[in-house]
């Protein structure tokens, strides 16, 4: 069998998350009429991809229940398949209201967590419109990714209902970072390591999305998962890469691409201070572009950032590729080490592929500084230090051989382990072998 008929759980494919664009790049050449996603309300919107994957089916008010008073305020989602055969994401997605979704994420969500009541206050199940689906699609295979208690024991429901192989994947450690998300955190790790830990039962393939979670969920689990990363298409990448490392002009550029919020807003702006302090003793012009996706206020405070919204994906060999160093950063407080320690940022292969020399900034026991002090593609700054951020940067920039080193160390390494043909064909043949 070389293509089995894949049930891909809660994860829609999309271009504007690390699980979805991952999901994309391990799925791309899979036959349409052998995908299909069942996903949330919440997750699906106008970044859904369908050249991939056509097939959706909403896991809407049938499925996902709240209780009183939310279910008097909670807008209401049709269960079933979306039509994206015939009519556009734009045409089926809703529009939301910004306030409305800003409130919710904001303040509303938040609240619930840290009262330990978000998990209580909605029950995520099969319907008998979604039973009836998936006899009718029959599945050869399951595929979840799954973060929060509701998501995860939905995915165990749907194994045990259907009977069929399931293989899951994991994206970040986010069951270490349940104690902290309310006054009840103790009470709800225990219960999600105990539900997490049933679904790990269940499944017949574990996979993960880096080297070191291999090594700490055999040690913590006992259980044995094979790393899955982002895949890299050369033909789409080689079309910005990097053949010459001197600086491009008098405005040296130094990117950041990505998102904000947990994990990385303070160490971006660590670097616009280092790169100010660059530019104030040699009379340099260093530029920090940040392609995000929106400006905020403290950027206003230094010179050196030029913000830029998000690009078409097209376009970021080019981006990558113009850049002098791009920026790869984590934050060193407890909170955010403990989400991203076993994690592997999505854009890490791509900027890898790309030839542009890579900082890397993040606390040592990361799965990301192992791999990089492992291969040797990107220079790292273990330690929260200005001064050592500062010296990183200035020897990065005036060190043409350096440059050219980690350039082509990377470009190396993303050939050998994450091209995207070889990948691919090794995630269909894990995938095939729980058939077997």
């Amino acid at each position: 069998m070389d293509f089995p008929k894949i049930l891909i759980l809660i994860q829609p494919f999309t271009n504007n998350t690390g699980g979805g664009i991952t999901l994309s790049n391990l799925f791309k050449g899979w036959p349409k009429n052998k995908l299909a996603v069942a996903s949330l309300p919440g997750l699906i919107n106008t970044n859904i991809v369908t050249d991939i994957c056509d097939t959706y089916y909403q896991l809407g008010e049938k499925e996902m229940t709240w209780k009183f008073p939310f279910n008097m305020i909670k807008r209401k989602y049709t269960s079933g398949l979306l039509d994206f055969h015939n009519h556009s994401v734009q045409e089926i997605v809703p529009k939301k209201s910004k306030l409305r979704s800003r409130v919710l994420i904001n303040y509303v969500e938040p609240s619930l967590k840290w009262l330990g009541l978000m998990e209580t206050i909605y029950k995520l199940d099969l319907s008998e419109k979604f039973c009836k689906w998936l006899d009718e699609y029959q599945p050869d295979i399951i595929y979840a990714q799954a973060h929060g208690r509701n998501r995860v024991r939905f995915c165990s429901r749907v194994k045990q209902y259907t009977n069929k192989p399931m293989v899951f994947h994991m994206m970040d450690d986010w069951p270490e970072f349940v104690r902290g998300e309310s006054i009840f955190g103790k009470y709800w790790e225990k219960v999600v390591d105990k539900e997490f830990k049933k679904l790990l039962e269940v499944s017949d393939l574990h996979l993960g999305i880096s080297e070191l979670m291999e090594v700490e969920y055999l040690r913590r689990y006992n259980i044995q998962f094979k790393a899955f990363h982002n895949p890299i298409d050369f033909d789409f990448w080689k079309k910005g890469q990097k053949s010459n490392w001197q600086i491009n002009g008098e405005y040296p550029k130094i990117l950041y691409a990505g998102r904000m919020g947990l994990g990385i807003e303070k160490s971006l702006k660590l670097l616009a201070e280092a790169i100010s302090i660059i530019n104030k003793k040699s009379g340099r012009s260093i530029q920090f572009i940040l392609q995000v996706a929106e400006k905020k206020k403290w950027m206003n405070k230094f010179k050196c950032i030029k913000h830029r919204p998000f690009v078409p994906y097209e376009q970021l060999p080019e981006k990558f590729g113009e850049a002098d160093i791009l920026y790869l950063p984590y934050d060193f407080s407890e909170k955010a080490v403990k989400f991203i320690k076993y994690s592997m940022p999505t854009k890490a292969s791509e900027y890898m592929i790309s030839g542009t020399p890579i900082l890397i900034f993040a606390p040592g026991d990361t799965a990301l500084v192992n791999y990089a002090e492992k291969y040797h593609w990107a220079k790292v700054v273990k330690d929260e230090n200005i001064e050592e951020l500062v010296n990183s940067v200035e020897k990065l920039l005036d060190c043409p051989e350096e440059r050219e080193r980690y350039g082509k160390s990377a470009i190396l390494l993303a050939k050998d382990k994450h091209e995207a043909f070889k990948v691919r064909n090794d995630f269909r043949k894990a995938l095939i072998s729980v058939i077997e």
